[in-house]
């Protein structure tokens, strides 16, 4: 029975959202047979279908590709081991949250792509710019969430290491770190969206290769196929980069902050 639960699950997760895709795939092709779309503006599936090969039997889209993953990479990672720390001593410092707070929840509501004509006085054309906007859109909003979930671990957690004898380095991480990793999994996930996203945009304007310029190019080009292919890999490989982070929350030491 449960065998059988578990199977009509799967298929529910996997057979409705592949049951819509078709759904969508056959509308938009009967939208562009009847001729619903200015000539030009939407192209066929097949028009896309044979960019993806064009692109595939180049090597272009896996360039453009490596490209993005590659700042996103960096960004991020840089991001996240500059937040996180930050984020400890103000969820465990109260005079450095009231000093710091205000300035963090300033820079994070400003649009990263604000920075833009910034980043490329600075840094030139190249990776450093679209590195540079991922940092600055990730590393706010995850500073936020690790001193959320640095100041929501019970104090009764740190009297019991002090009674224990444990030293500072062990409480990190013994104590808190186990204690913020579901939450800081769940801000993890939602950086990396963001981060996603915002290298897209930044590859439109600051750099010459990515996922971003491919879009940007082959509107130039008025070459609307190679759009949309461009923006169906954005979405796939965003996907990706969620079931990513969702697997992550299936850790044994963070699947528990999920199921109280």
């Amino acid at each position: 029975m449960t065998r059988g639960r578990a199977g009509a699950m799967t298929l529910l997760r996997l057979g409705l959202p592949a049951a819509i895709g078709l759904a969508l795939l056959a509308a938009w092709w009967l939208a562009c047979a009847a001729g619903r779309f200015p000539a030009g503006t939407v192209p066929r599936p097949g028009d896309v279908l044979r960019a993806f090969a064009d692109q595939a039997r180049t090597g272009r889209l896996l360039e453009d590709v490596v490209a993005s993953l590659f700042r996103v990479a960096w960004g991020f990672a840089t991001a996240v081991v500059a937040a996180i720390p930050l984020g400890l001593v103000l969820g465990r410092s109260l005079a450095t949250r009231a000093a710091l707070l205000p300035w963090i929840n300033f820079f994070r509501n400003l649009s990263p792509i604000a920075w833009i004509p910034f980043a490329i006085v600075w840094f030139g054309i190249g990776d450093p710019p679209a590195i540079f906007l991922i940092f600055l859109a990730t590393f706010f909003q995850i500073a936020l969430a690790t001193t959320a979930a640095a100041g929501s671990v019970p104090r009764v957690y740190y009297r019991v290491a002090h009674e224990l004898g444990l030293s500072r380095g062990a409480v990190l991480f013994q104590v808190t770190f186990p204690a913020i990793l579901p939450q800081l999994i769940t801000a993890l996930r939602v950086a990396i969206g963001v981060a996603w996203m915002v290298v897209v945009a930044a590859e439109m304007i600051a750099v010459r290769s990515g996922l971003g310029f491919l879009i940007v190019d082959a509107r130039n080009g008025l070459r609307m196929d190679l759009v949309v292919c461009g923006m169906i890999a954005v979405g796939a490989i965003g996907i990706g980069l969620d079931l990513v982070f969702a697997r992550l929350a299936r850790i044994a030491s963070v699947r528990w902050g999920f199921e109280r």
